[in-house]
C-alpha cells in the first residue's frame, strides 16, 4: 500500500483533481474526498461515487486516480472517490456514514459541478463494493438521495464467509485469504463476524429485503473467497425484481485485474467499463 501511495499522481489536461471536503454528522471530521472533474464535458453530466477497497482496514482514493481519470475522459463523467475512515480505528457504521456524507455532498454541489442528480452511481472493488452495496440499501431506506446504479466489484458484503466452510478447495488461496477476511471484518464490526444482529449496514448480504434496490452489476473470480456470497447476493437481487448483471471469471482469485496482466484481467476490465459506460448514458425521457 505504501508503494502504491508512494507513486506520483497521474493528470490529465482533460480532467480537473482536486480535493474536497464533505460535511460530517455532528462529532465526526469531515469527509476527505478527491474530485475528477472532466474539463470540456457538456453539462449535465453523471457523476460516480467511487469507494475504494483494502478489506476495510487500509486504502486511500489515490489508489484509483488513473481509472477515475479514464473515467471522466472516456465518458465525461464526475468522479468523487472517498477518504472513509478505516477499521479498525473507526469501526461500523463510521466508514459508511462518511460514504454516505460524501454522497449528501454531490447532491448539494451537484448544480455547482454540473451534475445530473439522476445519473449518479455508486462504485466500489473488495470492501468498498461492500461498502457501496450498504449504501445503496441505506440511500433506499433514508429516502433523501437516488442513485442510478450499483457497480460492485468483488463486492465483500456477509461476514458469515469467515464462519462457513470455503466454497471450494481452492477459493480464498490467493491474495484475500480466510485469515485476511477475519481480520477485515473483526476490525469492522462491534462483535464476532457471523454473530447474530449484525445489521445488513454493515454486511449488505444480510439485507433481507433487496426490492427496491438500483440496476446492478457484479463481477468476481471463480477463486474467489467471496465467490458464494456474491453469487446469493446476485441470485436474490433477481429474485427481489432487480436487474442485476452477473460475471463469472475462471481461474481468477480476489483482485486479480490488479495483480496481472492476463486475457481474463483484460475481459473484465472491458466488461467493468462496458457496464459503467451504459450506466452513466442519459436516461429515457
Amino acid at each position: 500500500m505504501e508503494a502504491v501511495l508512494a507513486r506520483p499522481s497521474p493528470t490529465s489536461e482533460k480532467v480537473e483533481t482536486r480535493e474536497v471536503r464533505a460535511p460530517a454528522p455532528a462529532g465526526a471530521p469531515d469527509v476527505r474526498a478527491l474530485l475528477h472533474t472532466p474539463r470540456h464535458s457538456t453539462a449535465p453530466r453523471p457523476a460516480v461515487l467511487h469507494i475504494h477497497g483494502g478489506g476495510y482496514v487500509m486504502g486511500a482514493p489515490e489508489m484509483g486516480a488513473e481509472h477515475h481519470i479514464q473515467y471522466a475522459e472516456d465518458f465525461g463523467t464526475v468522479v468523487l472517490s472517498v477518504d472513509y475512515r478505516l477499521a479498525p480505528a473507526t469501526k461500523h457504521p463510521g466508514p459508511l456514514e462518511d460514504c454516505y456524507a460524501a454522497l449528501a455532498w454531490l447532491y448539494a454541489q451537484a448544480d455547482e459541478l454540473g451534475v445530473d442528480r439522476r445519473r449518479i452511481i455508486v462504485s466500489g472493488e473488495s470492501a468498498g463494493g461492500g461498502l457501496a452495496a450498504a449504501l445503496a440499501l441505506l440511500a433506499r431506506d433514508r429516502k433523501e438521495y437516488a442513485l442510478a446504479f450499483q457497480h460492485l466489484i468483488y463486492p465483500m458484503i456477509d461476514d458469515r464467509t469467515v464462519t462457513r466452510p470455503a466454497p471450494s478447495p481452492y477459493s480464498g488461496e490467493f491474495i484475500w485469504t480466510r485469515a485476511a477476511n477475519l481480520h477485515g471484518w473483526s476490525s469492522l464490526l462491534d462483535c464476532e463476524p457471523g454473530a447474530d444482529g449484525v445489521s445488513c449496514y454493515a454486511a449488505a448480504a444480510r439485507a433481507e429485503d433487496l426490492s427496491g434496490l438500483p440496476p446492478t452489476y457484479i463481477a468476481c473470480g471463480a477463486l474467489d473467497l467471496f465467490i458464494e456470497e456474491n453469487l446469493e447476493y446476485a441470485r436474490r437481487l433477481i429474485l427481489a425484481g432487480v436487474p442485476t448483471e452477473l460475471h463469472v471469471y475462471p481461474g481468477a482469485p480476489h483482485g486479480f485485474p490488479m495483480v496481472a496482466d492476463a486475457k481474463v484481467a483484460r475481459q473484465a476490465e472491458r466488461d467493468s467499463l462496458e457496464a459503467l459506460g451504459r450506466a452513466l448514458a442519459r436516461p429515457s425521457d
